[in-house]
C-alpha cells in the first residue's frame, strides 16, 4: 500500500530559482555503469553537480549498491529520498515499493534487497536517513516540485495513464505548476489543465520497451518557456550483466538488462501493459509561461 507523507512538501528542500539547464534522473539501481555514463553527459553539456537532481532509488535491482551510492554522493549532486533508500536507512524487512504482497515482483525484489543490505554500511544508511523527500524549484517562473512516488506518497506508482483524478488531487497538494516524479520507471509527460507531470524515467532499467536504452530528462528555460526534454541513455550494459551474474543477482532483472523487458508488469495499468515491448521515442516538450 503506498505510504502516505506527513509533511507533504513543508519540508521539501528549496533550490530557488534556477535560470540554466537542469539535468533530472532517477531509478539508478545499484547501476553504477550507467551512473557514470550520465555523469560524462553532464560534464559534457555542462551542467554542474548543483543542477542536477536524482529522483530516488539510488539502489535495488543491479550489484553494485555501495559503490553507487559513494559514487552519487562523490559527484554531489541532489538526491531524493526513495522509498528504496527509506527502507534500507530504517532496516526495513523489504523494499517498501508497494508491491502487493506474493506478486511476482515482491517476490523478485527480495533477493535484490537482502543483497543491498549485507553491502551497504551505517554511513550510507546515515545518509539516506537525511535526504529530502522532496525538492522545489522555479524556472521562468514556473514552480517545479519534485517527489519520488507522488507527492502524498513515497511509493505511489503514477503512469500516463493514472485517472486524472489522482492527478488533479496531486497537483491540489502540490501548490506546483509542475511536478517531476520517479519510482515507475517509464518516461512520460501530462498536461493536466495549466499543469504538468513529468517522469524521467529511470537509468537503471530499461523501461519495457524492448531496447537496452535507459532514460533521463533535461529541463531548460527557452525564452519566456521551459523546455522538457526526454532523452535516451546508452552506456555499458553489457559490464553490468557481467557484474550481476559474478554476485549471483537474480537472473530476470539481468535479461532485462539485455531484453529491455521486465519481468513482471504486476504494477502497470492496462495502457501501459499494451505497449510491451514498443520501442519509447525521444521526445521534447514545451511548457508555456
Amino acid at each position: 500500500m503506498p505510504k502516505t507523507e506527513n509533511n507533504l512538501t513543508v519540508d521539501a528542500l528549496d533550490l530557488g530559482n534556477i535560470d540554466a539547464p537542469v539535468l533530472i534522473f532517477g531509478g539508478i539501481y545499484s547501476n553504477l555503469q550507467a551512473a557514470e555514463a550520465l555523469r560524462i553527459i553532464a560534464e559534457k553539456k555542462n551542467i554542474p553537480p548543483e543542477q542536477c537532481i536524482c529522483t530516488g532509488d539510488i539502489v535495488a535491482y543491479c550489484s553494485q549498491p555501495a559503490e553507487t551510492v559513494d559514487f552519487i554522493r562523490k559527484w554531489g549532486v541532489h538526491c531524493l529520498l526513495g522509498n528504496c533508500e527509506e527502507s534500507l536507512a530504517n532496516n526495513a524487512d523489504d523494499c517498501g515499493c508497494g508491491f502487493d504482497n506474493g506478486s511476482q515482483c515482491d517476490v523478485l525484489s527480495n533477493q535484490w534487497f537482502t543483497f543491498a543490505n549485507k553491502k551497504l554500511s551505517s554511513e550510507h544508511r546515515q545518509w539516506f536517513s537525511k535526504l529530502p523527500r522532496h525538492i522545489k524549484f522555479t524556472m521562468n517562473k514556473v514552480s517545479a516540485l519534485v517527489v519520488h512516488g507522488s507527492v502524498s506518497s513515497i511509493n505511489q506508482f503514477i503512469f500516463e495513464s493514472t485517472d486524472k483524478d489522482i492527478f488533479t488531487v496531486e497537483f491540489s497538494l502540490a501548490k506546483s505548476d509542475m511536478v517531476i516524479g520517479g519510482h515507475s520507471g517509464i518516461p512520460f509527460t501530462k498536461k493536466v489543465g495549466n499543469t504538468t507531470w513529468h517522469n524521467s524515467g529511470a537509468i537503471g532499467m530499461p523501461a519495457n520497451d524492448g531496447t537496452t536504452k535507459t532514460w533521463y530528462s533535461i529541463i531548460s528555460p527557452t525564452q519566456n518557456n521551459l523546455l522538457i526534454e526526454q532523452k535516451k541513455l546508452n552506456y555499458n550494459h553489457n559490464t553490468t550483466v557481467e557484474m550481476m551474474k559474478t554476485n549471483h543477482i537474480n537472473d530476470n532483472y539481468t535479461d532485462t538488462l539485455t531484453s529491455g523487458l521486465w519481468p513482471s508488469m504486476d504494477v502497470l495499468p492496462t495502457k501501459e501493459k499494451q505497449h510491451y515491448g514498443i520501442e519509447i521515442k525521444e521526445c521534447s516538450y514545451m511548457i508555456f509561461t
